[in-house]
């Protein structure tokens, strides 16, 4: 398994890690970042860590060729027989590196097309260029993988549209799961209606919409509350930690950070929003959804796919903070909605989002599990 982060080994693969090593595989867990916690865990799950070279967030060829060969002969010394690579760079050199390094079998996840792809309204002569270089690496690397899965059909008829990805080895899954029984319905709450959003904080996540769509709400019902969970990020479109300190100062949002555990926050929360730009099948979302949360969320590839319409909650224009305030504002004057919507949410989740589900199709693909196997 070759991850971006430890964390995301533990916190979004761990079932799908246990699965593996339940029937039988020896999983090396390849991370770029591990401490002792994390290396601790990877463990507790039963996989092997595996400390890598990787630059997440930079963009620097000779960097990225010396890594490259790196992992090669790492993964050639590991012998492995499969890779299971997720997000950009791990699929695109993880699994180039594994096809020189002579594993036979290659599999790889798109959780979404991510921020290069995202339409925010600008044009950059920079950015193009490095869209148009990351298109070309990833028709080389996943013309090299067996199987591609994928979150959803927007981004299916993207990478095949451009020639990045062969139709025929696609997969579409219902995101990477859920654990249902540790993401529990909770009673919903009305008084005061609270609205939460759980991301990153940056500009494409739709947070500076959220903010101004909160101001729209808090005009017209000042006891309504908000919500901001996530952290300051090194991308150039992150909220700022200036920006973070007006906020607070201003009363208008509540910034909580980052936390290890969303559940208490989704909790005391009444309704969850997703102003997106782009998304794969966002987990938050999802996670929401498995809590008993009505969903607002934009009408762009990922975060669409987690709407039904009136029934779990709304979709808005995205970039339209007017629109966002609006949907906010029905949940404000007919609270009734919360635990209607809710409960249909709950009930998709269960349909959708289970991880033993989604776990048993991925493990099927690979050609782990028997096609008519239970989990």
């Amino acid at each position: 398994m070759i991850a971006h982060t430890a964390e995301s080994i533990v916190n979004f693969r761990g079932p799908l890690v246990r699965e593996m090593v339940a029937r039988g595989l020896e999983v090396f867990a390849l991370a770029p970042d591990y401490d002792e916690a994390t290396k601790a865990a990877v463990t507790a799950l039963g996989a092997r860590p595996i400390d890598y070279s990787l630059s997440r967030a930079t963009v620097n060829p000779w960097r990225d060729l010396r890594d490259f060969l790196r992992l090669r002969q790492q993964l050639h010394k590991l012998e492995a027989d499969i890779t299971f690579a997720y997000t950009i760079k791990p699929v695109i050199y993880g699994t180039l590196a594994a096809r020189f390094a002579g594993v036979p079998s290659r599999y790889v996840m798109i959780e979404g097309a991510g921020h290069l792809f995202v339409d925010d309204g600008t044009i950059s002569l920079c950015r193009g260029m490095v869209r148009a270089v990351t298109m070309v690496l990833y028709a080389l690397s996943l013309s090299q993988a067996k199987r591609i899965f994928m979150l959803n059909k927007d981004d299916i008829a993207l990478f095949t549209r451009w020639g990045m990805a062969s139709r025929s080895k696609v997969v579409l899954i219902d995101g990477i799961g859920l654990d249902l029984e540790y993401y529990r319905f909770a009673p919903p709450v009305f008084n005061p209606i609270c609205f939460i959003l759980v991301a990153r904080l940056l500009k494409e996540k739709g947070v500076y919409d959220y903010i101004e769509a909160a101001r729209k709400v808090r005009a017209v019902c000042p006891e309504a509350r908000f919500i901001l969970l996530g952290s300051i990020d090194r991308n150039p479109t992150s909220v700022t930690y200036q920006e973070v300190e007006r906020l607070k100062a201003e009363g208008l949002v509540e910034v909580a950070g980052h936390v290890s555990d969303v559940r208490p926050w989704l909790e005391k929360a009444s309704v969850f929003v997703l102003p997106s730009y782009r998304e794969g099948l966002p987990r938050s979302s999802q996670e929401a959804m498995a809590l008993g949360r009505p969903v607002i969320a934009t009408d762009v590839p990922g975060c669409r796919d987690t709407v039904i319409e009136g029934e779990n909650g709304f979709v808005v224009p995205v970039r339209d903070s007017a629109a966002l305030a609006t949907a906010m504002l029905k949940f404000v004057y007919a609270p009734k909605l919360v635990a209607e919507m809710g409960a249909r949410s709950r009930s998709i989740a269960e349909k959708r989002f289970d991880v033993h589900r989604i776990n048993a199709q991925i493990l099927q693909e690979i050609g782990i599990m028997p096609v008519n196997a239970k989990s």
